[in-house]
């Protein structure tokens, strides 16, 4: 008997489509439509920021044709959340104004196709990188504003043509040959696929996500000649869209193109359409949709206390290092955003693999940089990725984590690093600036609470290098910062530097 591959289940997926009753909005009275508008904001903003469950995510979509109007999107860790999360926009004045049309109930899904390792092998022997990306599969971020398009799908079950009849073996090598195809989309397309097998009609549901719609157009086309959907693939109505935040609901219903890119209340419709209540006014949107879903990206958990204490550390700790003459920027470094990961795999495999990913993200006007940098004195690489946003940056390192041999990311090991502390030398300096860290690197050798520092250079400019340092607590790193060895080489690097050295997040 064909073998049924394994699978492992994370977060369930409720996908509410919705048509809007237009002549009923068009005819009811303005204070019913601001009423409806301020409870919608408010439902929608209080599931993007999974105010009903302790992990998940939803965002809400504008839809294109006649099938829909709009599309609900709820991740969340139970079944039970999500029928919660239903019922509770039929209590809205929002809902008085809307049919669902259809809907799809499914649960995100990883399988024996993916990794033998991960379903036969001990916990804790997983490679790590194989682990982020089977988490990112099962417990997914959503993008932020881009293109969405849904569609449920089945294998066939026909006479020649049954799935399930095919060898394991034969089944899984159709589906790698259908994930070659899906790569080369790595940085253009993100998506979301769930399991609805005993739940719903078809037996899977795609969502896919994409900055450019044309994007999602290719990938489908093009993976229609795969074996695995040209013979054994059946499909159901397609749904196409665009996220848009809570906030511009009511310029959604005004006619208004969405997103408006007008931040939370500043939006004319935020207080006209909504008499004199701002939108979500006790429901405060979380702002960044890469800070959603249980704290995904680099923002700081916690109480508003704690948050508001770890800002004022920050600005301390830049103003400190803005003293030493080292440009800290914001919080997250010179107004950029950065993902550092580190890699075991071979230098010259991995540079391949991440100058391909960097072909796509090029086509990003929020990308300013990626690439790989050595180091002599450690076995692994480091892959830096820096953007002009936060959710950018995170979602670029959900693609970067599916690199081979990932073991880490910058900021998720235990204590504090410095993963961002970079330096553009002067040619005719590089040899001097070298032999000045190993002096460096013995002093921090013999400080307390230093774990690891390693000088590392991009491997398309020697000048351009990058210090990764692990200390024990932020206290001890600012230590040697404070160091009076530290502002002798910040005095010394004047002449050796083609700029000040750039600090792009503190960890």
């Amino acid at each position: 008997m064909p073998e049924a591959p394994p699978t492992d289940e994370g977060w369930f997926v409720l996908h509410d489509f919705r048509t809007v009753d237009w002549d009923a909005w068009r005819d009811a009275p303005e204070r019913e439509r601001s009423r409806a508008v301020e409870e919608g904001v408010a439902y929608l903003s209080a599931h993007e920021a999974v105010e009903d469950a302790d992990e998940g995510a939803s965002a809400v979509f504008s839809v294109l044709g006649h099938k829909a109007d709009l599309l609900v999107l709820h991740l969340r860790p139970s079944l039970d959340h999500l029928s919660r999360a239903e019922r509770q926009f039929e209590t809205t004045a929002l809902a008085g104004f809307t049919d669902q049309v259809t809907s799809y109930v499914s649960v995100t899904e990883v399988s024996g196709y993916v990794s033998d390792d991960y379903f036969t092998g001990d916990a804790e022997d997983i490679d790590e990188g194989l682990r982020r990306y089977i988490e990112g599969k099962m417990k997914p971020d959503l993008p932020d504003d881009e293109y969405v398009s849904f569609y449920p799908m089945s294998k066939r079950r026909e006479g020649e043509d049954n799935w399930y009849m095919l060898p394991f073996a034969e089944r899984r090598e159709m589906m790698s040959t259908h994930g070659d195809t899906g790569r080369e989309y790595a940085g253009k397309i993100k998506q979301i696929i769930s399991s609805s097998v005993g739940f719903d009609d078809y037996e899977w549901g795609v969502t896919l996500f994409g900055a450019d719609p044309t994007d999602i157009k290719d990938i489908v086309y093009e993976m229609r000649f795969d074996e695995v959907s040209a013979r054994y693939g059946e499909f159901g109505r397609f749904y196409v869209g665009r996220r848009f935040p809570p906030n511009d609901l009511g310029a959604y219903l005004a006619g208004e193109s969405v997103p408006t890119g007008v931040e939370g209340n500043d939006h004319p419709h935020a207080h006209d359409a909504a008499g004199d209540h701002p939108h979500g006014a006790d429901h405060p949107s979380t702002g960044d949709h890469g800070q959603h879903g249980g704290g995904h990206g680099h923002g700081h958990g916690g109480g508003d206390q704690e948050s508001a204490d770890e800002t004022t550390d920050d600005a301390d700790i830049r103003g400190e290092l803005d003293d030493l003459n080292i440009y800290a920027g914001k919080p997250h470094g010179e107004d950029v955003y950065a993902t550092v990961l580190y890699s075991e795999a071979d230098p010259d495999d991995l540079f391949e693999e991440v100058a391909g990913l960097r072909e796509n993200f090029d086509h990003y006007g929020t990308h300013v940089k990626t690439a790989v940098y050595e180091a002599a004195s450690v076995d692994r690489t480091a892959v830096v990725s820096i953007w002009e946003t936060g959710s950018a940056a995170e979602t670029a390192a959900g693609f970067l984590s599916e690199l081979p041999g990932v073991v880490s990311r910058a900021g998720e090991e235990s204590g504090f690093g410095t993963m961002g502390m970079f330096y553009t030398v002067k040619p005719d300096y590089r040899e001097e600036f070298v032999e000045k860290f190993d002096v460096v690197g013995g002093l921090l050798d013999e400080m307390d609470g230093h774990h690891e520092t390693a000088l590392m250079v991009n491997r398309e400019d020697e000048n351009d290098m990058f210090i990764s340092s692990q200390w024990r607590s932020k206290e001890d790193a600012m230590g040697f910062f404070r160091s009076e060895d530290f502002r002798e080489t910040v005095q010394w690097g004047r002449d050796v530097l083609a700029d000040r050295p750039r600090h792009v997040f503190l960890a």
